[in-house]
């Protein structure tokens, strides 16, 4: 259910209106290149942040057995900042950023313990589909919501709303209440194991926490699968963020109408639900690590596909593509990774796990914007007219969605690498 609540964040708000309304709205009359620059970069610092913080966390976690606590702390600070998004003015794109990254910071630092708490809840066999079932209903449920926040925008009359613009800031407060709501169910029905009697507070948590991670780096040659891995994810999950995060501003910037993209968006829910369900059998058939490379290999195709695609048409045909891979390779990832880690530091190495998610997230978006900046310089004629500005700033907008490519080729390369044996045997002992 914690899927079901917090995949309204990362649909109606990551995917879907705050790349829109940041370009339309927050950041209104700025180039397409330089406000998607603006928005990869706020990405980014938000990431950094929780790269930081996530080994840590975990640690400190596991230590005092708090998960569900972190989990809910972090959660409702997300839950605020998304409230508060509806508050932000026109043209203040700094304050909007500010308040999105806060929001991205509750969402990723809630992950962390979420994620963690799978080892406690599935049952060794078939963990694989838990993870893939937790992902399909936050398909599920991040779509339905999603799809009336677009019916809100389509008809705000309907709604008694004045306009659109006025449908995507109420939306922003229906996230906030869904991501709250649903959060509770994980409170009250999932268990946690007692603290220990000696578990220690919170002061001596974290500086044991800190012991431990630099146990676990002077260490972490000893779980060799395990890094190489993690290695691989950093590039591969990378792409995956980046896309989720960027789409709809590439739509934009290539000229594609607002309507279309967001509609693309509702396609990816509905197909990525059931989809989810199949790559959670695909992976106890073929095995995980097998059914990650596919779909890799698909992200690779529509990544090179989109660079080339010159019809909004194109866009609803990736959106399918997408859908039927983006919550597979994110469930599998996840349960292939909770089988190589040693039991009973779960949060711990889910915290480096989220870590290498969250430099992702800055190395992805940061690429995008750097390499449209840079595009779009070097193929500005001089005295451009208005025709060629914006050839210009479609094209470097080409380049900068092909520069993904190498993050998706990269992950795969270093999956190759890691020990086949390891997903069916485990590599790690308590």
């Amino acid at each position: 259910m914690y899927d079901w609540a917090n995949s309204a964040f990362a649909t109606t708000v990551m995917a879907g209106f705050f790349p829109v309304f940041f370009k339309q709205y927050w950041s209104h009359g700025t180039d397409v290149n330089l406000s998607t620059a603006q928005l990869g970069f706020g990405s980014a610092l938000a990431g950094l942040v929780m790269a930081l913080l996530a080994p840590l966390l975990g640690a400190v976690a596991d230590r005092t057995s708090a998960q569900k606590r972190f989990l809910l702390g972090f959660a409702y600070l997300g839950v605020l900042a998304t409230a508060c998004l509806h508050w932000v003015g026109k043209g203040e794109w700094a304050l909007a950023i500010f308040v999105f990254a806060l929001g991205n910071i509750g969402f990723s630092g809630a992950n962390i313990f979420y994620d963690s708490l799978l080892p406690r809840v599935a049952p060794a066999g078939r963990i694989d589909a838990v993870s893939s079932l937790g992902y399909a209903l936050g398909y599920l449920g991040g779509g339905l919501l999603f799809a009336l926040n677009v019916l809100m925008t389509l008809s705000p009359a309907s709604f008694g709303l004045p306009d659109a613009a006025a449908a995507v800031r109420l939306s922003f407060v229906s996230v906030a209440l869904w991501w709250g709501g649903f959060s509770l169910f994980t409170l009250l029905w999932v268990p946690e194991p007692r603290a220990a009697a000696d578990a220690p507070g919170v002061a001596a948590a974290v500086a044991d926490g800190v012991r431990r991670l630099s146990a676990t780096f002077r260490n972490i040659r000893e779980f060799k699968p395990v890094l190489i891995f993690l290695a691989a994810y950093w590039f591969y999950i990378d792409g995956v963020d980046t896309i989720i995060r960027m789409a709809v501003d590439y739509g934009l910037a290539l000229g594609f109408p607002s309507a279309d993209l967001i509609t693309a968006l509702l396609v990816v829910q509905f197909v990525g639900f059931p989809a989810a369900l199949l790559f959670g059998r695909l992976g106890q058939r073929w095995g995980a690590r097998r059914a990650i490379f596919l779909a890799i290999g698909i992200y690779m195709g529509v990544t090179v596909w989109g660079a080339l695609m010159t019809h909004r048409s194109e866009f609803y045909v990736m959106a399918v593509a997408i859908g039927l891979v983006q919550g597979g390779i994110q469930a599998l990832s996840r349960s292939f990774y909770a089988r190589l880690i040693p039991p009973g530091r779960t949060a711990e190495f889910f915290g480096f796990y989220n870590m290498l998610g969250k430099f992702a997230s800055i190395l992805g978006p940061a690429l995008m914007g750097l390499v449209g900046l840079l595009a779009r310089h070097l193929l500005m004629p001089e005295s451009p007219s208005a025709e060629e500005m914006v050839r210009a700033g479609q094209l470097a907008s080409r380049w900068s969605i092909a520069s993904i490519l190498i993050l998706f080729a990269t992950g795969a390369v270093l999956l190759r690498c890691v020990d086949g044996t390891a997903e069916r045997k485990g590599t790690v002992q308590a």
